[in-house]
């Protein structure tokens, strides 16, 4: 009988333990939801405009995030602020005869850099790194001196049902030595399966995805190893030798004229861009984002380093949760996503050097 007794006190004990720990975590949820609409209030209708703008753009760049500011804001609002922070999209096509190399192989040494100060290819694998850094970011700015090696890596397959690469992956397929994720993908809310590309895909001359004759935005490399950024078709895009493009946006430079940046652009997140030198190199472009150490960057810091490391041409490819960056068998930036790398379509992949 005692024993019985004892049993039932202990079953209680536990019972209400379990019940009180539930409570705490449900509490402690409720809390941290009202803390953070809150702090959301605080930012939409506090007293900086600024703020309020950075935020709106930013959260409507992520797949899920823009939630948040739809819970204060009429889509109608959300539409009027980012029409006033915006990067203003050209009709100008890259004018090849503006690069001026002379061969596929393009020959470097220590006099080659275009900023002072760089040790160009110490091990001469034909890439560099180089580390980037700015009040609200960080990132890696890879250079390739020879741009015949960069092409459009892609998946096995393309649809909504089957699954994408990582980027290790798709470098392994292709035995490339480097890379970074590449164009658009079909992803609603950041589920998506990472297998279905959007807009053109062109890989080593073939066209894979688009309509030959609908127009797109369009970044790729010619069969003379040009970056031709700019809107057309895939039928244009043939036309003029293009052998490896994809489609994203908005294109940063042209011509060696930077495009127009309104306001807080499209806010800080992570992002990948692709740009070329005028003697050939090929400019990779990753910074982290939704990070402590690295809230993100903006289109203006995108042109801005482009600009800075010589870039003739650039364009803005997918960023967010997909922005990685490949070399020597690891990713040196890792996805902003729960998991180590997100599957993708398609990938700018370096091929290693002939030997």
């Amino acid at each position: 009988m005692a024993k019985t007794k004892i049993n039932e006190k202990f079953i209680y004990k536990i019972g209400r333990f379990i019940r009180r720990f539930f409570i705490w975590i449900i509490s402690t949820a409720i809390l941290l939801v009202l803390c953070l609409l809150l702090l959301l209030y605080l930012v939409i209708f506090g007293p900086s405009t600024y703020v309020k703008e950075l935020f709106v753009v930013s959260a409507m760049e992520s797949s899920v995030g823009g939630i948040m500011a739809q819970i204060y804001l009429s889509d109608e609002e959300i539409a009027a602020i980012q029409e006033k922070n915006k990067t203003e999209e050209t009709t100008e096509i890259t004018d090849v005869s503006l690069i001026h190399f002379e061969s596929n192989k393009v020959t470097y040494d220590n006099d080659d850099s275009v900023i002072a100060g760089m040790e160009i290819d110490p091990d001469g694998d034909g890439i560099d790194v180089f580390d980037v850094n700015g009040p609200t970011y960080i990132g890696k700015m890879m250079v390739v001196y020879d741009p015949s090696r960069v092409i459009v890596g892609v998946c096995n397959g393309f649809s909504l049902e089957t699954y994408g690469l990582t980027l290790p992956q798709m470098c392994k397929k292709y035995n490339a030595v480097a890379g970074v994720n590449g164009g658009k993908y079909d992803d609603e809310a950041g589920m998506g399966t990472g297998g279905m590309p959007e807009g053109v895909v062109i890989s080593q001359g073939q066209l894979l995805m688009g309509d030959m004759y609908g127009v797109y935005t369009t970044y790729g490399f010619t069969e003379d190893n040009v970056l031709v950024v700019g809107s057309m078709s895939p039928a244009y895009a043939l036309s003029i030798g293009v052998r490896d493009a994809v489609s994203f946006g908005p294109t940063l430079v042209v011509n060696g004229t930077a495009a127009n940046v309104y306001g807080a652009s499209s806010g800080l997140n992570p992002r990948t861009a692709i740009g070329q030198r005028a003697d050939g190199a090929v400019l990779l472009l990753v910074i982290e984002g939704r990070q402590s150490y690295s809230i993100g960057a903006t289109y203006a810091d995108l042109i801005q380093i482009m600009l800075d490391y010589g870039a003739i041409n650039a364009a803005n490819l997918d960023g967010g949760m997909s922005s990685t960056m490949y070399y020597n068998d690891e990713l040196i930036i890792q996805s902003a996503s729960m998991s180590d790398s997100r599957r993708i379509p398609t990938g700018f992949v370096v091929l290693g050097l002939e030997e």
